[in-house]
């Protein structure tokens, strides 16, 4: 279990930890450590704001320290796959042509262009997040998206039969896995509703529709999932966790 969660933590996050054995035994049980990188990020997130509070750090500085804590706590692997998987859709190619995109390294113009109008979405969004409620909803979001990537990575069928995200559930214990990133689902949601219950129960119905669109995009235009696949998914859906929770705020507050 250690090195599993260690694993997991060395993949998708930079936090300094010791490095076990690169072996499937140590992957069994990794994407259940998964969500503990977005608890990670949430803390930090939440720590920042009240700084920012303490010291009456302005909105915009407040937004791009929330966002860049997140690039930096994961060195922007879910970013890389958000970009990879920008420049296959925009191709507008067929199955095998998308699918060689995702595997080549280079940035294309339609990612870039992509990739800076969803910083600056995700920045102008957290602006409107200056409320403890509201910046916990988000936070505890952070484990949300990332168990309900953890049950799609095991659950969705896969595009490709090797690559990053194949190393990770190939050889995880499946019902194990699934278990428990259900009921890390199922707490997550349960937190963001009592944090608030209009903004946490707007933010997760958002999140479950994103995980649905993200199954239908990657089964028609990629017949199943990758590794980039699961990275865009991933920061599409906690743009539209802290957009769904700063919207209903706003509505409840005009009420």
């Amino acid at each position: 279990m250690l090195n599993s969660m260690l694993s997991a933590l060395l993949m998708y996050s930079r936090i300094p930890v010791p490095r076990p054995e690169w072996s499937e035994k140590n992957r069994r049980f990794a994407l259940c450590f998964f969500p503990l990188v977005g608890a990670v990020i949430g803390g930090l997130v939440l720590g920042w704001r009240y700084l920012c509070g303490v010291l009456h750090i302005g909105s915009i500085l407040y937004a791009a320290g929330a966002l860049g804590i997140t690039v930096m706590v994961t060195g922007g692997i879910h970013l890389d796959g958000f970009c990879d998987t920008c420049d296959a859709r925009a191709s507008w190619g067929d199955r095998e042509k998308k699918l060689k995109i995702l595997s080549d390294s280079h940035i294309g113009a339609f990612a870039a262009i992509k990739l800076g109008v969803y910083l600056v979405l995700y920045t102008a969004v957290f602006t409107e997040l200056r409320a403890l409620s509201a910046a916990a909803v988000v936070c505890v979001g952070y484990v949300l998206s990332r168990s309900l990537s953890g049950l799609a990575a095991v659950t969705f069928r896969a595009a490709k039969k090797e690559g990053s995200l194949q190393s990770f559930t190939a050889p995880a214990h499946k019902r194990v896995t699934v278990i428990t990133l259900v009921i890390l689902s199922a707490v997550s949601v349960d937190a963001m509703v009592v944090i608030s219950p209009g903004a946490g129960a707007a933010a997760s119905a958002a999140a479950l529709l994103t995980l649905l669109y993200y199954r239908h995009i990657a089964y028609r235009e990629f017949g199943g999932i990758t590794g980039d696949l699961a990275g865009w998914f991933l920061q599409v859906c906690e743009l539209v966790i802290a957009a769904s929770a700063a919207l209903t705020y706003r509505i409840m507050e005009v009420m």
